[in-house]
């Protein structure tokens, strides 16, 4: 695809990216981009485009558009036009696939999105300690599949943060598509979580909106049909009723892609979307890590042992019994409390926070603010 021709993309992306299905439907009727540039608004109109639009393409967009693509390569990116090598070929297939893309990676994008699975895992950015150790249990699930996917997520807080870290930490690949421009990362704090997604093989920052663009709310409901439309499937962890997640799941099952979603309590209303999504028959229960494998094409997963916590507790705190034993009942009682960990064991208070913080500190359990312990997944 020659410049001039990636350049029109662009500029029709900037024009019509909220209708991204017209601007295919204009490239298809003029055989390419370029033409729709060429040709006199009063005809555009008497073809059905909106006066608006009409008017928009006679407004110098494409400078604006070779300006955008000047700026996407000076922060290390570029711009995949639809019908490019290197567009993600589940995205194209959708009605209203984004006209472009702008990408970040250091590897090529047709290595990123060819030959292997597209995994979603979405969910809110308010997640519970049950939601994280659920996200991470499932990415840690993908790699130890025979058939290792791509884990796609949103970059927000909560479930996507654990999600992509977690990729990244299994020694998966994991691309972010983000509600800003390239050139923007938000939440800022995961500006280093985004460097090393950008720095990572296999691995990339993705978005249809052109550099500079600011966060703004309707900007991430326009990014999660991009989520849902990479993706052969979409697993959603925890989700109220209302929420990206939620918006994302319902998208993906549009595009008669599979949708999981793992389940909770009916009075959590952080479960509440994915309840009913296994209710209405939309997204099928998550029951256990190794049907979900099965079920995502990946294959079974490989086993590992059992027996990994004790021995790691033998070898770090020896014969220190009263250790282990807070240890093995936080395994055994998810967000079991101090009081209840005295109560379990029949030690004093001061001893089993002083174990607690011990083992929160080796990094074997992780406490909430209410002083909820968990045994951290990768040694459950």
């Amino acid at each position: 695809m020659d410049e001039k021709e990636k350049t029109a993309i662009c500029a029709l992306s900037l024009a019509l990216g909220f209708d991204a299905g017209t601007g295919l439907k204009l490239m298809e009727h003029f055989g390419q981009a370029q033409e729709v540039f060429r040709t006199p608004r009063r005809e555009l109109e008497a073809l059905g485009l909106r006066p608006d639009y009409a008017l928009k393409l006679e407004s110098g967009l494409l400078d604006t558009a070779a300006k955008a693509l000047e700026d996407t390569a000076l922060c290390g990116g570029r711009f995949i036009a639809w019908g490019e090598e290197g567009y993600p070929p589940l995205l194209a297939e959708c009605p209203d696939a984004p006209l472009g893309l702008y990408y970040k990676g250091c590897s090529e994008p047709q290595e990123v999105f060819s030959g292997r699975p597209c995994i979603a895992v979405v969910g809110t950015r308010d997640m519970s300690s049950y939601g994280r150790e659920w996200t991470v249990k499932i990415v840690s699930a993908m790699s130890r599949c025979p058939v290792k996917p791509l884990v796609v997520s949103g970059l927000a807080y909560g479930v996507d943060f654990t999600a992509h870290s977690s990729a990244l930490e299994n020694g998966l690949s994991t691309a972010a598509v983000m509600g800003t421009g390239i050139d923007e990362v938000y939440p800022f704090r995961h500006g280093f979580l985004a460097d090393s997604i950008s720095d990572t093989p296999l691995s990339c920052l993705l978005t249809d909106f052109p550099p500079g663009t600011s966060p703004m709310g309707f900007n991430f409901l326009r990014r999660n049909r991009i989520i849902a439309g990479i993706c052969s499937a979409t697993i959603l962890i925890e989700s109220r009723i209302r929420g990206g997640g939620m918006n994302t799941a319902r998208v993906a099952f549009s595009y008669d892609r599979d949708v999981h979603a793992l389940p909770g309590r009916a009075d959590d209303l952080r479960s509440g979307g994915c309840n009913a999504l296994i209710s209405e028959k939309i997204a099928d229960l998550v029951s256990d890590p190794g049907t979900l494998m099965v079920r995502l094409g990946l294959g079974k997963e490989g086993k590992v042992s059992g027996k990994v916590l004790q021995t790691l507790l033998a070898d770090m705190y020896g014969d220190d019994k009263d250790t282990i034993s807070v240890a093995m009942k936080i395994k055994a009682e998810r967000d079991i409390t101090l009081d209840g960990l005295c109560m379990s064991l029949g030690m004093d208070y001061g001893k089993v926070a002083s174990i607690a913080g011990m083992l929160e500190s080796d990094g074997i359990i992780s406490r909430g603010l209410l002083g909820n312990c968990t045994i951290n997944v990768k040694y459950s």
